[in-house]
């Protein structure tokens, strides 16, 4: 799907025909998918029908093996990079369940996430590590955008968070570490509905024409915030349908039986 494209740009990142196993079951049978930049796309689907499975296997995570096919980003395989090679060029994965990391503030791991970055484009470009008051600008203003106190910056990654801070300080890392591609793997899940619109609101400022969104959701209540261009429905490891904004509505008043069925129509 080219619409809406910068010009004369590679595809941020292309899906070919790709098969994952998960402890020796097939997990995804064949996915074909491109996302070019500047461009929203929304995966949706039953629970079990493969969403994180395609999102672990985007991020590298050692446990899910590609069996076929593959995946180029910005025209690069990426299939025998690991998970930091992937997060040094610019894909970043927000998870369903973040971790907790005691022992680690949230303003340290970001700087050292940042940095790594900026060293790993050190051939392209400025490798030196951003300074502490230049991160505390960067982070607080970021923050600033999410609604989140100042005082987070200063407590270990995510320990004793409630769900909706994990997922703002999911955001908060995208926000500070600015890839080019955004896997969000159900951000909605857990939120209520005020945390919802505060997380919505965080990716949607930053969202601009060079990067390119995967979202992740089982619902459509997020996508009255962040709004995709494209809808695909994952059934069964593939994808059964794809369609505009409007199939959400479809699936919200439906459900998915009239998919897993058979009955489904690609919406244009």
């Amino acid at each position: 799907m080219r619409e809406g494209a910068i010009e004369d740009m590679p595809s941020h990142l292309e899906i070919k025909n790709l098969h994952v196993q998960v402890e020796g079951k097939e997990i995804l049978k064949g996915i074909d998918l491109t996302i070019d930049s500047g461009q929203i796309h929304a995966i949706m689907g039953p629970n079990g029908s493969g969403k994180s499975t395609l999102a672990n296997a985007l991020a590298g995570h050692p446990k899910y093996g590609v069996t076929q096919g593959d995946v180029l980003f910005k025209g690069s395989s990426i299939l025998s990079w690991g998970p930091d090679a992937r997060a040094q060029a610019g894909i970043f994965l927000a998870f369903q369940y973040p971790m907790a990391i005691p022992g680690v503030t949230v303003a340290n791991f970001l700087r050292t996430a940042l940095n790594a970055k900026r060293k790993a484009a050190g051939a392209n470009g400025d490798a030196k590590a951003i300074s502490i008051p230049e991160f505390r600008k960067l982070m607080l203003s970021k923050m600033q955008l999410l609604r989140l106190d100042p005082s987070f910056a200063t407590r270990y990654l995510n320990d004793g968070f409630s769900g909706g801070e994990k997922k703002r300080v999911e955001i908060l890392q995208m926000a500070v570490l600015n890839p080019e591609l955004a896997v969000l793997d159900e951000t909605d899940s857990g939120l209520d509905i005020d945390a919802l619109r505060i997380v919505s609101e965080g990716v949607n400022a930053v969202m601009n024409p060079r990067l390119g969104i995967l979202l992740i959701t089982h619902y459509q209540r997020i996508l009255n915030y962040i709004k995709p261009q494209f809808i695909h429905v994952l059934v069964n490891g593939k994808i059964a349908v794809s369609g505009g904004p409007e199939l959400a509505l479809q699936l919200e008043e439906r459900g998915y039986d009239w998919i897993k069925e058979g009955n489904g129509q690609v919406v244009n």
